[in-house]
């Protein structure tokens, strides 16, 4: 006799993503979605025995930047593992299209730091659509779900200019946006702290970002600083929202800096502030006290006009060093100052194909075992000459208390802000590419009781899903995408670490994606049944 599920998870505690308290019951799933919940007498194809463990939707990571290397590691370990079932990707500015041909190179160099250098990409897409299209015949672990990076568009339409969008440029821009919301895009994101992003006026956005309301679509904003100009960066962002009628998300919401600690406390008001103006604006944040980011994101914005290779070149000039140094020293630079506001000694290499062996050392380190700390301007300039501007930096610059507190809050999700990676992979980067999601069930849940269970899984599923305007996905609901991430609340946690960041964590036995099992009792399958999603309203899922 043939079963009428796929598959039927038996006795598991369910805890639905709404929040709302957990409750035991079976679950029957066929053709990818939820068919049943409640009692299963019917044994399906595949039957999991679920019972002493969390049945939860699937984490839905909404910022992620998997777009960037899912060609070469489809099977997404180190999220599936995770159990993420769905990220949005194209965030910070940063997506891998649209592609203007006579821009290529630039494109290139700007999205350089977080791709794979030892993979093929051929470059052979100009639009979302079509890179899109060459992940689904490549297939994937997981659902992606793309914004429109700000900082990729702009560089279409005009390079890595720091002038003022003419009239001409602005309209380029704003088609250029439609036809990629048309095709599915979710929204458009900004990096206001990298080059060409920071290039925009307040004025060039909110105009570029009306094009959003007519789609009901999201902006997604990594804030202009984060810093010591935090809270007018938020202002920034809100009023952008405000002004178009749209839905405003604030990427990894953090202060950086231990002059700025505390005040996530009053940008939080803030946003509860605008909320009650009937803003609707969110954020999100990893759980960790470290960021990362590009090593070329600590020089000021206007040394990057014109793309890296125009940087490296300032940088071989003895005038332009010194301009270079004292901006920094002076601290007259705009975005993030990283090596006043932290020091030398809490910038540590993350990711440095020319140079393995400054992987997990600090500037402060790598320079005094280089006899070279004694001009440190001078060593970092060589270095960054030498590395052709490509590494990946990990920055220790926030508070644990400012983590709490931005975790607590009822506007926050969890994301993790990463890439997929191999867990072969060289480097030292950010551990929350490996741990974010268990980190927060074990360490913020178990351990120190900063959320409830039911809280934590509503900010990692129906929350996020909301936001980004997922359907059919975020809770567990018959009629819905059997999307579904089983694990022990009692031994889940991270393992990797700052040291050793390629490392699974523990405590999840079954990840499930469209209906199909992708991790099985803790063993990554290699099945890729991960779809791309579009925005409702727009042919196809």
């Amino acid at each position: 006799m043939n079963s009428c599920f796929d598959i039927v998870i038996k006795g598991g505690e369910i805890f639905n993503g709404t929040g709302s308290p957990s409750f035991n019951a079976d679950i029957g799933i066929s053709e990818g979605k939820i068919i049943r919940i409640g009692e299963i007498n019917d044994k399906g194809s595949k039957t999991i025995d679920a019972k002493g463990l969390v049945v939860s939707p699937g984490f839905i990571d909404m910022h992620n930047h998997a777009d960037h290397a899912i060609l070469a590691f489809p099977n997404a370990e180190c999220y599936i593992i995770q159990g993420v079932t769905t990220s949005l990707v194209g965030n910070c500015g940063l997506s891998m299209a649209p592609i203007n041909s006579h821009y290529l190179d630039l494109t290139k160099t700007y999205l350089s730091p977080f791709l794979r250098t030892d993979f093929d990409y051929q470059w052979d897409w100009r639009t979302s659509k079509e890179y899109f299209e060459k992940i689904s015949k490549n297939h994937t672990a997981i659902n992606l779900a793309p914004l429109v990076g700000q900082g990729t568009l702009r560089i279409a339409v005009k390079g890595f200019e720091m002038t003022k969008a003419s009239e001409e440029e602005m309209e380029k821009m704003k088609n250029i946006l439609k036809q990629e919301l048309e095709e599915g895009a979710f929204g458009l994101s900004t990096g206001l702290v990298y080059p060409p992003g920071s290039y925009s006026t307040t004025e060039e956005l909110i105009e570029l970002t009306s094009v959003l309301k007519k789609y009901n679509a999201l902006y997604t904003t990594h804030l202009r600083n984060e810093s010591d100009h935090l809270l007018e960066s938020v202002e920034e962002a809100i009023k952008i929202g405000e002004e178009n009628g749209i839905s405003v998300e604030i990427s990894h919401h953090k202060a950086i800096g231990k002059a700025n600690w505390g005040k996530v406390k009053k940008s939080l008001k803030m946003l509860e502030s605008a909320g009650h103006r009937g803003v609707d604006i969110n954020c999100d944040v990893y759980p960790y006290t470290a960021a990362m980011t590009t090593v070329s994101s600590s020089l000021p914005p206007w040394s990057l006009e014109g793309g890296i290779e125009k940087m490296l070149a300032r940088l071989k000039n003895y005038k332009e060093r010194l301009k270079i140094e004292k901006d920094i020293t002076e601290g007259r630079m705009k975005g993030e100052n990283w090596i006043k506001g932290i020091g030398w000694g809490n910038i540590m290499v993350a990711e440095c194909p020319l140079d393995k062996d400054a992987e997990g050392k600090s500037l402060e380190m790598l320079f005094k075992e280089r006899n070279q700390f004694h001009q440190p301007f001078k060593a970092l300039f060589d270095w960054l000459i030498k590395i052709k501007g490509e590494a990946t930096m990990v920055f220790f610059c926030m508070d644990e208390e400012d983590v709490k507190t931005v975790i607590s809050s009822p506007l926050s999700t969890i994301i993790s802000d990463s890439w997929v990676m191999a867990p072969d992979g060289g480097g030292k980067p950010h551990p929350r590419g490996y741990g974010s999601f268990p980190r927060v069930l074990g360490k913020y849940v178990r351990e120190e009781k900063t959320l409830t269970l039911e809280e934590a899984i509503k900010k990692m599923t129906s929350l996020p899903a909301n936001k980004i305007g997922l359907k059919n996905r975020g809770i567990i609901k018959e009629g819905y995408w059997a999307d579904i991430t089983i694990f022990n609340k009692n031994k889940i946690k991270d393992k990797a670490t700052f040291e050793n960041p390629h490392q699974y964590p523990e405590g999840i036995y079954y990840v499930i994606v469209n209906g199909q099992v992708a991790v099985d009792n803790g063993k990554i399958t290699g099945l890729k049944p991960g779809i791309i999603l579009k925005r409702q309203g727009i042919k196809g899922k």
